[in-house]
């Protein structure tokens, strides 16, 4: 058998070791001897139950509600609640002191974690509270003037168009968005529509990583390096993306990205990563004003005033579990509960996906339809009869239902899901 240290270095989760300490050994160590009671490929230990059983003990999520909608916000694995639960009571104690003097600074281990996962410098990260608070940054701390162009896609995440069409109203730049294929499995037409856009207006480009309608995952290099060609900069909403699949900064080429960690990092509700190339952080102004000594420094962008300690250091719990699992590791059991109803739906002539079943256009997330069935009315059906949670996507690229199960999810949860809606597709919706 092997050892919990010869597993760590095998398995290649140095960065997770590194955060054992402050992590929670105890809870970690059951993920870490399953795993190396069931050692094999990622696509084989994506199909081992009985670990998977020890990853879902590790969550207190309740089981009468079977939560296929993780891609709003995750829940969090026991270990992060109490941690966060441990600092809260422990700023509580004396908060000018406790908090600020004493948990404030161990900011700096969550960024360092944050940055050997993204594999970046850790003065290229700032946490914030969330992917939309990351991208905001990025959107207004550019100085557009009045005709200066904007790309992005027509399925990007709504705030972040409202963010757009704001600056529209406020400082008269132009917000150009292009329509992309659904699903999309051509890469270089991707990148052929974002570059069509391009006039010489254009000051920058804002695309997703992947899109929350549908989990389609976007060429970003090649955008990026399409737009560095003509000097433009790019902002990357990796909101879905980051812990989701194994990727790296330089697998990207970004000099901005951001995500939230209460997704699939699993990490405290209202906590996010922020990415700026060292060299851009001079050049974007933060969301709340800082001094001038923090001009290139990337703690600039967590200027909000007083802010909890506790969602913060939490962070370095819920990275330790999800690395002690292994980035590939959960991709790969993501996209087996997804192939497990995906293929199940498929059968059926009226269903229709609106996402990509190719390995790399997709991982957990993915949308569907189904000819004559109106996805609201399915979705509310599926909680109200069977108490199934998922969400319903109406946008004019895409009508259909979004399914995101995790890694807590289990097989026999999947096929409840199928069952409910092969019924619909028997029997049709019930009279209201």
């Amino acid at each position: 058998m092997l050892s919990r240290r010869r597993f760590l270095a095998t398995a290649g989760a140095a960065p997770a070791a590194a955060l054992f300490a402050s992590a929670g050994q105890d809870g970690l160590r059951e993920i870490t001897d399953a795993l190396a009671r069931h050692p094999g490929t990622p696509e084989q230990v994506a199909r081992d139950e009985d670990f998977w059983f020890t990853v879902q003990q590790a969550f207190t999520v309740d089981r009468s509600i079977i939560n296929l909608n993780n891609g709003g916000v995750s829940p969090s694995p026991r270990i992060v609640q109490e941690a966060m639960k441990r600092h809260l009571d422990f700023s509580n104690q004396a908060p000018v002191y406790t908090m600020w003097r004493v948990l404030e600074p161990q900011r700096e281990a969550v960024r360092a974690g944050l940055a050997r996962m993204f594999g970046c410098d850790a003065e290229e990260v700032a946490v914030t509270r969330g992917a939309s608070e990351s991208l905001q940054i990025c959107q207004n701390g550019f100085d557009l003037q009045r005709g200066d162009e904007v790309v992005t896609s027509d399925q990007d995440y709504p705030r972040m168009i409202t963010t757009w069409q704001q600056r529209e109203r406020r400082d008269g730049i132009v917000l150009r968005q292009v329509s992309l294929p659904v699903p999309a499995e051509d890469p270089d037409e991707v990148v052929r529509r974002f570059e069509a856009a391009i006039t010489p207006r254009t000051r920058l480009v804002h695309m997703c990583h992947m899109i929350n309608l549908t989990g389609q995952i976007l060429p970003v290099r090649q955008v990026v390096e399409m737009a560095r060609r003509r000097g433009l900069p790019v902002i990357v909403d990796g909101a879905h993306a980051f812990a989701h699949f194994p990727f790296t900064r330089d697998e990207l080429g970004a000099d901005y990205y951001a995500s939230s960690l209460h997704k699939w990092l699993f990490a405290p509700h209202g906590t996010g990563l922020l990415y700026v190339r060292r060299d851009r952080i001079p050049g974007l102004w933060p969301l709340q004003a800082a001094e001038p000594r923090l001009d290139a420094n990337v703690r600039k962008f967590e200027e909000i005033g007083t802010h909890p300690a506790a969602n913060f250091l939490a962070i370095a719990e819920a990275l330790g579990f999800s690395e002690g699992i292994g980035l590939e590791r959960k991709a790969a059991r993501m996209v087996y509960l997804r192939d497990r109803w995906a293929h199940a739906l498929m059968r059926h002539d009226r269903v229709r996906m609106h996402t990509s079943l190719r390995p790399g256009f997709a991982c957990g997330l993915a949308n569907f339809g189904i000819d004559g069935i109106d996805p609201g009315a399915l979705v509310s059906h599926l909680f109200n009869a069977h108490r199934i949670l998922a969400t319903s996507i109406n946008h004019p690229a895409v009508k259909g239902v979004r399914v995101t199960p995790n890694v807590y999810t289990t097989p026999q949860e999947i096929d409840v899901f199928v069952a409910a809606v092969e019924k619909v597709i028997r029997d049709g919706l019930p009279a209201a």
